[in-house]
């Protein structure tokens, strides 16, 4: 051969010979590793011998050619004798252990059957608890199962194992793997003495065995080889001699009574496991029910504690209404307050924070940045697109701005508001984000300050003042497309408030450095401080809160007046309907004009100056242009088609049949104008005041709205409450009245952004409560099948249950539907203007009274506040 080839030593290392070497190297070193060969063979051959000796005791019986000699036959036959013996007495005993266990299975049934009865009784909620323990058994079953299933592979791999390691002895294998629950004293034989140090392993082991099944639970099976006697601390095993000579038949039966054992085992650990289980969750069911109970408790005082409060405010509420009037228009005898809280001054933007114009930072004075922070807080605002807006807050800034900045900030496209309104959202972000300590930490400043200047003294009472703050400085916003929007609402000082106090109290005192514009001592007035504002010169005022008594005392009057209206509106009716066909213009104008007022309760309208004010009008300023007429339209005469913007430019659109003589005179009135042109143009508001002044006293065009929003509702309820009816379906039926007033004071508002969400939650609630009464239903159909069949007293209290939850849910559907179909007949109209300013509370509240609903059910605690006149005074049989 050529080359190199490689040989390899007994000790794994790799020699490379050269193939032209002496043969005489090449055999010396095959001798050696024979040699080797032979040591090792020999070494492996004594240790096998060591173990047969070892092992001789062990060995399995031998056949008959191979048996030992004859002198030796009779004593194994004694000892074969006495281990036959010894197996039938651990048969009885064996048998007498699943006797016992038998025996202890009917204890542990009996107990667990008295624990569920007991548990069962003392529990509120029977039917969930016996479904949890259905749940539980399959659980246990399936858990018992599974156990079953581990043991059995264990058994296989033990044999696999055993059997491929020593295939000669399966009659040792099968006899190893009987563990009975009886522990037996080992005999003391010539072949026990052999498996000494052997048998002390094995205790060992199941020392180990027995401490770790201790530590999991006296009842839990391991390796499904032991099962527990009753009283027993520890697991207690036989392990039958291997070397006894039985016959296949002792071999079988023994299997068989090892086949049995596990089933009697599982049978009797099951209970015990489940009624551990059992205790478990029922002390979690019980702490649950008490939390819930807890929780109840505490709801319960809460609502005990505010309702005392409310009592003990009720109590101390001062009723007015029972007290004589002044007269002559004396509002109070005696007045004292704290004067207003103004708006805090202006902060300067932080560092890092800037105005940027042309791409460049521009550092700007004080008052201009103060006037730029107005426009960046709005800057996501749909106010700050319009060009209207813009050019105005321009115009004012500039008027901010000091002679540099005028010269350089010269058109608004160019100015960067950007990083001024990421730090204000940031800012509001924050203040949202802030941890409840600090928010509540907020909220009593807020209490502390409210207390300090939002009560005030009069003749001997507490009143709450409604708005003690001073508007701080802004842009001005209005509503529709006011023309003056985007114009600056300068800063309100106290040189600019005149205060309104009695002359025996302490005057209120001005902030630092600064004076009253005056201080009058006027008790026929009821407002407390008042001012100019700048952009459209209107007075405004600070007044007491809603449920104060001057408030209370002037919508008294107000709804008294529209009650005394109601006996004479037939007159003025007649009157106004005579005038129609008067000779002089004015007066027909006049006549047609009240005739809409009463009819469609339109409001009278202001003069205004044009260009200042929004286009808004009223009836008295109405213009050719917003009216159309129609000989006939859908099916129906003499139709007039209103269209114009009214208060707050809320469209107002009506198509409405009006009396022969009326559509006449419209045509009259329309001759020979142009678009633009006054509707009546010989009438103005001032004169119809004064018409309406001496037709009755103190009628005025609002008291025309009182009277037929009043009137409507209280008709409208008289017709759509049924007293059969639930709360719920009255209280729908209070708000379908409601909202039909609603309408005809043109009392509007856009969709909430919320809307379509809110309907789809509702929508929801309604289909899983559909659910709900679905599966309560058959629940029902069941129990009282179920009741038929066992007509005992507690499957009757069962129907009973299932027949109240299905009432329940019953009414919470009803519920749900019927707020369904509320929000969505009032999304586009504005239920609460009417309700607080139009309708006269006593017929609310008579209302409630006379069917049975809660008045909280209609008003909320601001709205009782305010007509807490109006309830304490009215009885069910009230008519306005």
């Amino acid at each position: 051969m050529n080359g190199n080839v490689p040989l390899t030593t007994s000790e794994g290392e790799s020699l490379l010979q050269d193939s032209g070497s002496s043969s005489s190297g090449l055999k010396d070193e095959i001798s050696k590793d024979k040699e080797k060969e032979k040591r090792v063979k020999k070494s492996n051959k004594d240790n096998e011998d060591e173990k047969n000796k070892s092992s001789k005791h062990n060995s399995p019986p031998q056949s008959k050619a191979e048996r030992e000699p004859s002198y030796r036959k009779r004593k194994n036959n004694v000892a074969e004798n006495n281990l036959n013996k010894k197996h039938k007495e651990d048969t009885s005993k064996m048998q007498t252990s699943k006797e016992i266990k038998i025996e202890q299975k009917e204890s542990y049934d009996a107990t667990e059957k008295k624990v569920k009865e007991n548990l069962l009784k003392r529990s509120s909620c029977q039917e969930s608890f016996e479904d949890m323990l259905m749940g539980m058994d399959e659980k246990l079953k399936e858990f018992c199962a599974r156990k079953q299933k581990n043991k059995d592979r264990k058994h296989k791999e033990r044999e696999k194992s055993n059997c491929s390691n020593k295939p000669q002895d399966k009659k040792e294998n099968s006899l190893s793997r009987l563990n009975l629950n009886v522990k037996t004293e080992p005999q003391n034989t010539e072949e026990g003495s052999g498996n000494h140090e052997s048998k002390q392993k094995e205790k060992s082991d199941e020392q180990n065995d027995e401490d770790t099944s201790t530590k999991i639970g006296e009842e839990q099976d391991l390796d499904g080889d032991e099962f527990l006697v009753e009283g027993a601390k520890k697991t207690k095993r036989v392990y039958c001699d291997p070397s006894s000579d039985l016959t296949v038949g002792k071999l079988k039966k023994l299997k068989m009574e090892e086949d049995a054992i596990p089933e009697t085992s599982s049978a009797c650990k099951v209970p015990r496991r489940k009624s551990g289980n059992v205790k478990k969750n029922v002390i979690e069911v019980k702490e649950k029910e008490e939390k819930k109970q807890k929780l109840k408790e505490e709801k319960s005082n809460k609502t005990h504690l505010k309702g005392e409060e409310e009592k003990k405010k009720d109590a101390d509420k001062w009723k007015w209404w029972e007290e004589e009037h002044y007269e002559d228009g004396v509002k109070w005898m005696f007045l004292e307050h704290k004067g207003p809280l103004f708006a805090p001054e202006y902060e300067p933007l932080p560092f890092g924070v800037d105005f940027y114009y042309n791409g460049n930072r521009m550092k700007l004075s004080p008052a201009a940045e103060e006037v730029a922070t107005f426009f960046a807080k709005m800057l996501d605002h749909e106010y700050t697109t319009k060009d209207v807006f813009r050019q105005n807050f321009f115009n004012d800034w500039r008027k901010e701005m000091n002679d540099c900045e005028k010269t350089i900030i010269t058109n608004l496209n160019q100015c960067d508001f950007r990083s001024m309104h990421q730090y204000f959202t940031e800012k509001a972000e924050a203040k949202k984000a802030l941890p409840k300590e600090e928010k509540q930490a907020l909220k009593l400043e807020q209490d502390a300050i409210t207390e300090e200047y939002g009560y005030c003294a009069m003749d001997g009472h507490r009143e709450r003042i409604a708005n003690f703050k001073i508007e701080p400085p802004g842009l001005f916003r209005g509503r529709g497309n006011h023309p003056k929007m985007g114009k600056l609402k300068k800063r309100i000082m106290p040189e600019d408030v005149i205060i309104n106090c009695s002359k025996d109290s302490q005057i209120p005192i001005p902030p630092e450095d600064h004076e009253w514009k005056e201080v009058r001592f006027d008790n026929k007035v009821t407002w407390l401080a008042s001012w100019t504002e700048n952009v459209q010169g209107l007075i405004k005022y600070i007044m007491l809160n809603p449920s104060s008594k001057l408030k209370g005392e002037k919508d008294w009057q107000k709804y008294e007046i529209a009650r005394r209206l109601k006996d004479r509106i037939n007159a003025i009716r007649t009157q106004y309907r005579v005038d129609w066909k008067s000779r002089e213009m004015k007066t027909r104008q006049r006549a047609v004009a009240l005739y809409f007022i009463d009819k469609l309760a339109l409001r009278a309208g202001n003069e205004k100056e044009e260009g200042e004010t929004a286009d808004t009008v009223g009836c008295c300023s109405l213009r050719v242009e917003h009216i159309k007429l129609h000989d006939s339209q859908d099916g129906l005469k003499c139709v007039v088609e209103f269209d114009f913007l009214g208060k707050d430019s809320i469209r107002y659109y009506n198509e409405v049949p009006v009396e022969k003589q009326v559509f006449k005179n419209l045509k009259l009135f329309m001759e020979n104008k142009d678009p633009a042109d006054d509707l009546f143009d010989r009438l103005n508001t001032s004169d119809l005041n004064k018409h309406l002044q001496e037709l009755m006293e103190g009628l005025t065009a609002k008291v025309f709205r009182t009277y037929n929003a009043s009137i409507t509702l209280q008709e409208q309820l008289e017709e759509l409450t049924d007293p059969e009816e639930s709360i719920a379906e009255k209280i729908l039926a209070y708000n379908r009245a409601n909202r039909a007033v609603a309408i005809l004071c043109n009392h509007q508002r856009a969709p909430p952004k919320t809307f379509e969400k809110s309907m789809k939650n509702i929508q929801t609630k309604i289909e899983a409560k559909k659910e709900q009464l679905a599966v309560a239903k058959k629940d029902l159909k069941n129990a009282k099948v179920d009741h038929k069949v066992k007509k005992d007293e507690r499957s009757k209290q069962v129907v009973e249950k299932k027949k109240k939850l299905l009432q329940r849910l019953e009414e919470q559907l009803m519920k749900l539907e019927v707020q369904a179909t509320d929000r969505e007949e009032n999304k586009q109209i504005a239920l609460g203007t009417s309700k607080l300013n139009y309708l006269d509370p006593r017929i609310t509240v008579a209302w409630c009274k006379k069917w049975g609903v809660p008045i909280e059910k209609i008003y909320n605690k601001t709205q009782r506040e305010k007509f807490a006149w109006a309830i304490d005074m009215t009885d069910k049989d009230f008519e306005f």
